[in-house]
Formats: C-alpha cells, structure tokens, sequence
C-alpha cells in the first residue's frame, strides 16, 4: 500500500499542476462519455453515436451547454441524471470534487492536492484552503435547493409532480454552474418561458451568482459592506452590473424583443447558453453583440468561462490610463505590472483559439455562414452554450473542433499554453532595442 502511494506521489511530482488538471477533466469526460452511450443511458428507438456522446460529455463538463443531440430526446432519467452530475463536478472542478470525496472518506488532504486546489482557483494562498472547499460545497448546494424549489412554482404549471421536480433540480445545476443544458425536449430551450417572470429572474439570478465566483460570494458574505470588499471583488461587481446594462440596452436596440428578453440574454450570453427567443432569427449586430459578451464571460474562480470581466477591467483600465497620462489602477488601488501582462496574454491567446477554431470550422462547415460559425467558435470558447441551430447539423469532424475548443475554454487558454511549453525560463538577458508601433 506504501509502496503505491509513493509511486502515485512521484507521478504528482512529475506532471505541473496544469497537466493533472488536464488529466482530470479529459478524464471525467472520457467516462461520461462512455456513460451515455451505454443502453440503460439512451431512450428506446434513440441513438447516439460516440461523437456525439463524446460532445455531449465534453458539453457538460466544460459547462458549456451546446449540444449535438437532444438531450431529452435521445437519453432516460438515468442519462440525465448523468449529464447533471457530469455538469455539477465540471461547474464546481474536477479538484473540488475530489477534495470532497477525500473529506467524506475521513482523510487528510495531502500538499500536491492543495497545490492542484490553488491552481484551478487561481489562489495566491495556501491558507484556509480545506475550509474554502467546504464553504464552497454548501453554497453550491443551498443556491441549487432555493433554484430548485422556485423553479417547481414554475415547471409544476406544466407537468406532472415527479417530472416537474426532476425538470427544476436539473435546470438548476444547470443555471448555477452556467450550464446552458434544458431537459424540455425538442431542442426548444426556455422559449416556451420566455414571458415567465419568475422563471426569467430565478435563473438570471443563478447565473449572475454562480458567474461571479466563489470567492467574491464568500468575500460579501464576510464583509457585507462594498467599500470594504477587495479590490477582485470590486471589479468583479461592477464589471457584472455595467455589461448586464451595457448588453440588455444593445440587444433591445438591435433586436425586435421585450426588456425582459434583452436582460436574460445579456445575463446569459455570459457563459450560461439558456435562450427565451430563437437565435436564428437575430439580426448579425444582435449576433456581433452576444459574440462580444461571450468572449469577455464570467469572472475568476467561477463556473463561468471566457477572458473573464477582471480581465476585461485591467485592458479598459490600461487603455485609460495611457491616453490620460495616469497610473495604471483603480479604486484606490494599483495594479501591477504582473497583472496586466498577463491579461494581456490571456486575450491574445483566446483570440487565438476563437480566429484558429473559426477558420477551422469556415473549412470543415462551408455550408455555414461567417457570423453563425463565428458564434458558435465563440460559444464554444467561453462555454456559453448558446447556438444558432448549426451545431446538431455539423459532420463530426467540425464536432470535434468544437470539443477541443470547448475543452481550451473550460481549463483557459492561458492554462493550456502553460502546460504545453512547461520549460524553464532562460537566464540570459538581452540588450533592449527599440521598433516603430502604429
């Protein structure tokens, strides 16, 4: 027994904290997938292919939402149920996951665990860590159970008392972990929903919490009062609230749809996926305006995806200060070198991915339009999960373009650049020489 714990110690120590997390998700995707491809996962007269299990899995792990297949019409309760679970560890992390298991067997939780921890956080601190984990557990469980139960009021209106239960627990993972999954069949979503106040708000407001991260929840829990939060929590607060208004005020500006509808949309198009009105019928600015949304998504340290709003702030925030002639900063505070060259890597980076994954599609799907593969490249980055219709009708060789990318988006694009080139920076130091800009 000693001898194998020491061999799995020495494994730890061989791979970077980005490559175990890596294993990690490619892993609970690898048995999802295969989950749902099994007979007691697929409704009778169904069929679902591996790549479209493979998606489906990649989908729900990476929180994601877009689908290549029904999931109501092609998998049982017991393949849903799947695909909630598959949702629930991919919103909360492979690591967190596991930390819990670990806590509920009565064991301790070794150092190579909590550097994985802190690394798929993006903690600076080793501190408190275990307590974190726990605090986390139960406030994902007490969002998800208030969802649930006010979802019910809605659901149960329409169906039967099991199914309307079934229906709300499973729209609430989803919501909270920014999952843009629906369970009503038909490839419908919450259209049908789309003038339910009470529907519209309770899963706007699982998304906005469940997009803002962890760590800001429990930081206003701590505090309560807004100039005593940190400068992440801050940021993360008022970067939500400006592009919630900033995106419900262009999408009513640009699509022919109520208050109601602009606001969902601009709470969702951050990494959720959920959709009251058919994208299809959206106009390319209303299409251009989601796209923008999608790739700024939710913030650090949250179930959300995208270059993250903190992200968004630091390049706003630089941009200000270089044509006022300013420090670089805000709120009092300043932000360090450190900061802004990495956020500036981070968006360089996902333009990447979003410019390599559109030409790629543009290639593989040539019966698409440029703004619906675009969207759809987007969707898949930030793990959105909203579609224009084109996904379900992709061969599978676009399919497995889109799970690649939704599988950058989910660990970041940072994180993945991190892990391939995982060499030792060189001592050497060059002489500086300047070169024209602009």
């Amino acid at each position: 027994m000693e001898n194998s714990q020491k061999k799995i110690r020495r494994a730890l120590d061989y791979f970077s904290a980005p490559q175990l997390l890596m294993v990690g998700f490619a892993s609970v995707i690898l048995t999802g997938a295969v989950i749902l491809m099994l007979p007691i996962s697929v409704r009778e007269g169904a069929t679902v292919s591996f790549i479209d299990a493979l998606f489906t899995s990649t989908s729900a792990v990476c929180v994601t939402g877009l689908i290549a297949i029904d999931t109501a019409d092609h998998f049982t309760v017991f393949g849903r149920a799947v695909v909630a679970a598959l949702i629930q560890i991919g919103g909360l992390g492979v690591t967190c996951v596991g930390v819990s298991l670990i806590l509920a067997a009565g064991r301790k939780i070794d150092f190579h665990t909590r550097k994985l921890i802190k690394e798929s956080w993006n903690i600076d601190s080793y501190q408190g860590l275990v307590k974190l984990v726990k605090q986390v557990l139960k406030l994902t469980f007490a969002f998800e159970v208030v969802g649930a139960v006010l979802s019910f009021l809605v659901f149960s209106q329409d169906y039967s008392f099991w199914d309307a239960w079934g229906i709300s627990i499973f729209h609430s993972i989803a919501a909270f972990n920014n999952s843009g999954f629906d369970i009503l069949g038909n490839l419908q979503n919450l259209i049908p929903y789309s003038d339910s106040i009470l529907l519209n708000l309770v899963t706007a407001g699982l998304i906005i919490c469940g997009g803002i991260g962890f760590l800001v929840i429990l930081d206003i829990k701590k505090k309560k009062r807004f100039k005593k939060l940190t400068l992440h929590s801050k940021v993360v607060i008022t970067m939500s609230i400006v592009l919630i208004l900033v995106g419900t005020i262009l999408l009513k500006s640009t699509e022919n749809i109520t208050w109601l509808q602009a606001f969902f949309h601009s709470v969702s198009a951050r990494t959720a996926g959920f959709s009251t009105t058919p994208l299809g019928e959206f106009t390319n600015a209303g299409l251009f305006v989601l796209v923008i949304l999608m790739f700024i998504g939710a913030s650090p340290g949250s179930t959300g995806g995208g270059i993250k709003t903190s992200t968004f702030f630091v390049l706003i925030t630089v941009f200000r200060g270089i044509v006022k002639n300013q420090p670089f900063g805000a709120f009092k505070r300043r932000i360090s070198n450190q900061v802004i060259m990495q956020a500036f890597n981070v968006v360089f980076l996902s333009l990447m991915v979003v410019v390599i994954g559109t030409l790629l599609l543009c290639v593989t799907a040539p019966e698409c339009t440029f703004i619906q593969i675009l969207f759809e490249v987007t969707s898949a980055f930030g793990t959105v999960g909203l579609s224009t219709g084109i996904t379900p009708y992709l061969n599978s060789i676009s399919k497995f373009i889109l799970i690649l990318i939704m599988f950058i988006g989910r660990l970041g694009a940072m994180t993945v650049a991190t892990m391939i080139a995982n060499k030792k920076p060189r001592t050497a130091v060059y002489s500086v020489e300047d070169i024209s800009i602009g």
